[in-house]
């Protein structure tokens, strides 16, 4: 099975095409298949090509474990009360076990209370859920690997300077995490860098690249620019590049989608932290699978993290995990 996910991770040139397929779409209510167990998986959007390998990821699980799977998520990363519904429908099909990447920590817990009730289990991907109803959570784990691209920043800018951050959103369990992961990194072990500034984009690339901007021009000696997922990495390079600040602003990113990929190669950005949401997806489903037979899962599924730059991205090891 690691092999098929390593062919699956290595294919994930991930185009428009996987949009396609048994019950996905990002507006309306999806069908589930008739004849197998149902599982529903929401996602926080579709509009990142980080999404796309995940639902590959998620219909090889329901292939290999013999379940019918709907993926779907809002338009974008900004409507939360979208995605409330998406879930609410869901549970209106009576699914065998929820999947579940929520925008809000907290706005869904009144509807995972209900499938509690149900005793419909609820998985947790990439962001999780202030809720006691979710059974496990497979995930990256957010914190060190923020913390890891701190490092990189700081080591890239001689250990001093001014920087600043553009973050998807607050209100995530990934946006809080990558966000709360930077910071503390940076305040606890450069004291001579100072984050001048924090902005969010809502992970839009227009909204962050916007952000970057007023950081930038709010500041003329910044030295680099932290971007928290695809989103808000791509508008962060967007800026610098539209400002021709390349040379004098390092950049590194959360994330591996191709513009992010196409920037590290180009010398735009210095590199990035990167996923396999790919795992993130077969994870999420196999675990769904075993707590709705009844079977034992890890409260926390790690899935993994590498961070990768001009140096290693074309690499065996790195390859995999890009989804450009």
């Amino acid at each position: 099975m690691k092999k098929r996910l390593m062919a699956l991770s290595m294919a994930a040139a991930v185009s428009v095409g996987l949009l396609a397929g048994c019950g996905t779409n990002s507006g309306g209510a999806p069908t589930p298949q008739d004849g197998k167990p149902y599982i529903a998986v929401v996602a926080k959007g579709f509009q990142h090509q980080f999404w796309q390998a995940v639902k590959q990821g998620a219909e090889q699980a329901a292939k290999d474990y013999n379940v019918s799977i709907t993926f779907e998520g809002p338009e974008t990363e900004a409507q939360i009360d979208k995605q409330v519904d998406m879930v609410n429908n869901a549970l209106s099909k009576s699914p065998k076990a929820i999947c579940i990447a929520a925008l809000d920590s907290k706005a869904l817990a009144t509807s995972l209370d209900m499938a509690k009730s149900q005793n419909i289990p609820v998985i947790g991907f990439d962001s999780g859920v202030e809720s006691d109803a979710v059974v496990a959570t497979a995930a990256t784990d957010n914190i060190a690997a923020s913390a890891a691209a701190a490092d990189k920043l700081a080591e890239a800018i001689g250990k001093s300077g001014k920087i600043g951050m553009v973050v998807h959103d607050q209100t995530s369990t990934t946006g809080q995490e990558r966000r709360d992961g930077f910071k503390n990194r940076i305040e606890s072990a450069y004291p001579d860098i100072q984050i001048v500034d924090i902005q969010y984009g809502d992970g839009d690339h227009l909204k962050s690249a916007e952000a970057a901007k007023s950081i930038i021009a709010a500041n003329p000696d910044l030295k680099g620019l932290y971007g928290a997922n695809e989103g808000s990495a791509v508008g962060v390079i967007m800026a610098v590049e539209e400002l021709n600040k390349a040379d004098s602003i390092t950049v590194v990113g959360f994330d591996s989608g191709k513009k992010q990929t196409d920037a590290v190669r180009n010398g735009t950005a210095l590199g990035a932290v990167t996923q396999n949401p790919i795992q993130i997806g077969y994870k999420a489903v196999e675990a769904a699978v075993k707590a709705m037979n009844g079977e034992s899962v890890d409260k926390l599924i790690d899935t993994g993290y590498a961070w990768y730059d001009k140096s290693n991205i074309d690499t065996d090891e790195i390859k995999p995990l890009l989804y450009e």
